[in-house]
C-alpha cells in the first residue's frame, strides 16, 4: 500500500474511534441523565416537591373570633371587632427596591426605617408591617400591587364598659389571648381554635388556588354573673367616695347571697382596657382579689359567730367591760371614746367594744377559735377561680403570741382579701352556709354549713343595730332592714403601723330580714379629715345598695318605715330622712377599735407577714 494510501486508512481509522468515543460519551450523559431523572422522580421525588411547594404552596392559617362576653343580663361587656393586619414577604419585596418608597407612604411610615426593617429580615419569608388596622385600609396597601405585600384578617378586643368593668375583665394581648382578668382566667374556652388553608401563588406572589384544610372554630360565649348596671353603679359611687374622703384607692363587691355570684367587684385607681398601653402596672391590679387588708372590726361579727356557735355564750351572755381597758401581758387594749360597762353579747356588736370582742375569745381554746374563724374562708383561697387570689394570712395558733388572739379578736394581726369578707358576710346571710364566690352566671358551687342557721340569724340582727343604734346610720336604706358593721384599720408600713393613714371599712348585707346582697367597702387612705369606716364607706353602702334593691326588684322589708315617709311627704331619695351627719367629725362608738387604742405596741412596730396561710 502506498504511502497515501496507508494515511488514508489512518484517517478513517482515527474518526471511526472518534465517532465511538463520542458516541459512548452522548450515550452515558443520556445514562446520567434518565438516572438523575429517575433520582428526582422516584427516589427522591418528595424533596423536591417540599422544595417547589416551598415556592408556590402555602399553608395559612384563619384567624377565628374570640368569644363574646355579656353580663348576666346578655349586655355584652367584651366583644371582638375584624380588623386586618398587613404583611410582607421581605424577599420578595427586595426584588424590586424601587416601590418600597411607595409602600412607606401608603403605611404612613418613614422610610428608613422601613428600609431598616426589611435589611433585618432580608432573608426571611415574612413579617408584619401593621396590625390590626382598620380593613378598609389594609385593602388601599393591597390594592397598589405591590410585590410581596398581603393583608390578613385578624380581631381586636373591645371593652364597651371601660374602665368600670377592667379589673373584672382584664385585656388581651395583641394575638388576642387573654393577659389579665377573666379574659386569662377562661382564654381556652373564649379563644377557639384557628383554621387553616393552603393556597398556591404565582411568581409574582398572587394566589391562583386555595384549599380549605381545617375550618375555623368560633370562641364560645361567655356570660358572667356581673350586672353591668349595678358595676357602673358601684363605680361611680366609688369614686365620689374617693374624691370627696382624698383617699388613694378603693374596692368593692358585691355578691349574691344565696348563690355566691359576684354581682359587682370595682376598684380604684382604674385603667382604659381598649388602650392598655397607657395605664401604670400597678392600676392593672384587681385589689379587691389579690391586696390584703386587716379587717378591723368588721372581724367582730365572725367572733361573736364562733362564740355562739362553740357554746361558750348565748346573745343574752353579760360581758363586764369596766373599766374600759384590759392588760394583756405587757400590753393594754381599750375602749374608745369611752368605757362601755356592762354589756351583753349584742352590745359588744353595737358598741363595737374591743374589750368585749377579747373577753369573749378568751373564753374558746385557740385552736377552736381558730377553726371557727378559717371555716369562714379566712386563710384559704376563695376559690372564685379569678387568677392571682390571694388566700390572705391567718397564723396557726402555734405561731401565736400572747396577744396574737386578743387582737384578732377585733381585726388585727390577721390580712384578708376584700373579697375573702363579702364571702364570709355573705355565710352570715345565708343562714351559716359558705359559698365559694364565682363569676359565672348560673354556676352553682356547693355550700358548706358552717355556723348553724339559728346562730347565723342571731349575728345578723346583732348587725341590724350598728346600723339603726350604731355608728352606721349613715349606711341605712329607707324600706329595708340593714345588717352591717363598720371598720377602721391603721395601714402597715415599713416601721410598722402608720398614725393617720388608715383603711376605712363597712360590711353588710341587706334585707336583713331575708338577705339578698351582702357588700364589702374598702376605702385606702381618706385625707379629707373623716377615717371612720361609718363615716367614709357606710353611705356608698347606702347609695349603691338603694340603687341595686331597686334594680333587682327586691321587695322592702321595713313597710313601716316605708309608710312613715310616705305619709310625712319625704318619699325622695332616702338619705333625706336620715340623720344629717355631726358637723363636726364625732368619733362613732364603734371606733374603738377600730384602731389606736387597741394595738400592743410590740404588735404595733411590726407589721403583719404578707403571703399566704400560716
Amino acid at each position: 500500500m502506498s504511502k497515501s494510501g496507508r494515511n488514508r486508512a489512518r484517517n478513517s481509522f482515527n474518526l471511526r474511534q472518534r465517532l465511538k468515543w463520542v458516541g459512548l460519551a452522548l450515550g452515558l450523559c443520556s445514562v446520567s441523565l434518565v438516572g438523575r431523572a429517575a433520582y428526582v422522580q422516584i427516589i427522591n421525588s418528595e424533596f423536591y416537591q417540599r422544595q417547589g411547594e416551598a415556592r408556590y404552596l402555602r399553608e395559612l392559617p384563619i384567624n377565628t373570633s374570640r368569644g363574646m362576653i355579656t353580663d348576666r343580663n346578655g349586655e355584652p361587656v367584651a366583644v371582638s371587632t375584624p380588623v386586618a393586619s398587613i404583611w410582607v414577604n421581605p424577599q420578595e419585596l427586595l426584588r424590586e427596591p424601587e416601590r418600597i418608597p411607595e409602600l412607606a407612604t401608603a403605611l404612613g411610615m418613614p422610610l428608613d426605617e422601613l428600609n431598616a426593617r426589611l435589611a433585618q429580615k432580608a432573608d426571611k419569608e415574612f413579617m408584619y408591617l401593621r396590625r390590626r388596622i382598620n380593613p378598609d385600609d389594609a385593602e388601599k396597601v393591597v390594592a397598589l400591587k405591590i410585590p410581596g405585600v398581603a393583608s390578613q384578617r385578624e380581631f381586636r378586643r373591645f371593652y364597651p364598659q371601660g374602665e368600670a368593668m377592667a379589673h373584672v375583665l382584664g385585656f388581651t394581648n395583641i394575638d388576642d389571648r387573654g393577659q389579665e382578668g377573666l379574659e386569662l382566667a377562661f382564654d381556652e374556652w373564649l379563644r377557639g381554635k384557628p383554621g387553616a388553608k393552603r393556597v398556591i401563588r404565582n411568581r409574582k406572589g398572587d394566589t391562583v388556588e386555595s384549599d380549605l384544610l381545617r375550618p375555623a372554630e368560633p370562641g364560645k360565649d361567655l356570660t358572667l354573673s356581673i350586672d353591668r348596671r349595678i358595676q357602673f353603679l358601684a363605680f361611680k359611687e366609688l369614686r365620689n367616695a374617693l374624691i370627696a374622703n382624698k383617699a388613694a384607692g378603693g374596692s368593692m363587691v358585691i355578691m349574691d347571697v344565696a348563690t355566691g355570684e359576684v354581682l359587682a367587684m370595682v376598684n380604684l385607681p382604674t385603667y382604659n382596657p381598649n388602650s392598655v398601653g397607657g395605664a401604670a402596672p400597678d392600676t392593672r391590679r384587681n385589689r379587691a382579689v389579690t391586696d390584703l387588708v386587716e379587717p378591723g372590726s368588721t372581724m367582730k361579727p365572725l367572733t361573736i359567730a364562733s362564740a355562739l356557735q362553740s357554746g361558750v355564750v348565748t346573745k343574752d351572755t353579760i360581758v363586764d367591760t369596766n373599766p374600759g381597758y384590759m392588760a394583756v401581758g405587757r400590753f393594754t387594749i381599750k375602749d374608745v371614746p369611752r368605757n362601755n360597762g356592762v354589756l351583753n353579747v349584742t352590745g359588744v356588736i353595737t358598741r363595737s367594744s374591743n374589750i368585749g370582742a377579747a373577753k369573749i375569745a378568751a373564753r374558746m381554746p385557740d385552736q377552736v377559735f381558730y377553726d371557727h374563724v378559717h371555716s369562714f374562708g379566712y386563710g384559704v383561697a376563695p376559690h372564685s377561680g379569678f387568677p392571682g387570689e390571694s388566700a390572705g394570712v391567718l397564723k396557726r395558733p402555734a405561731r401565736w403570741d400572747g396577744a396574737t388572739k386578743t387582737t384578732m379578736s377585733y381585726g388585727y394581726g390577721l390580712n384578708v382579701t376584700p373579697l375573702q369578707i363579702a364571702t364570709a358576710y355573705s355565710a352570715l346571710g345565708n343562714g351559716g352556709k359558705l359559698i365559694a364566690p364565682t363569676f359565672v352566671k348560673g354556676q352553682r358551687n356547693e355550700g358548706k354549713q358552717i355556723i348553724d342557721e339559728n346562730i347565723a340569724k342571731e349575728v345578723v340582727a346583732m348587725m341590724e343595730t350598728v346600723v339603726t343604734q350604731g355608728g352606721a346610720k349613715q349606711a341605712a336604706v329607707l324600706g329595708y332592714h340593714v345588717a352591717g358593721k363598720t371598720g377602721t384599720a391603721r395601714k402597715t408600713g415599713p416601721g410598722g403601723y402608720e398614725r393617720g393613714h388608715y383603711n376605712a371599712l363597712f360590711a353588710g348585707v341587706v334585707p336583713a330580714s331575708n338577705p339578698r346582697f351582702a357588700t364589702v367597702i374598702v376605702i385606702n387612705d381618706p385625707q379629707a379629715g373623716k377615717y371612720y369606716g361609718g363615716l367614709v364607706s357606710a353611705p356608698v353602702f347606702h347609695n349603691v345598695m338603694e340603687g341595686a334593691l331597686r334594680l333587682m326588684d327586691v321587695p322592702p322589708d321595713d313597710i313601716e318605715s316605708w309608710l312613715a315617709a310616705q305619709q310625712s311627704g319625704k318619699m325622695g331619695h332616702s338619705a333625706s330622712i336620715l340623720p344629717a351627719p355631726p358637723a363636726e367629725v364625732v368619733l362613732p362608738a364603734d371606733a374603738a377599735a377600730e384602731f389606736d387604742a387597741a394595738l400592743p405596741s410590740a404588735h404595733a412596730t411590726t407589721p403583719p407577714a404578707q403571703g399566704g396561710t400560716q
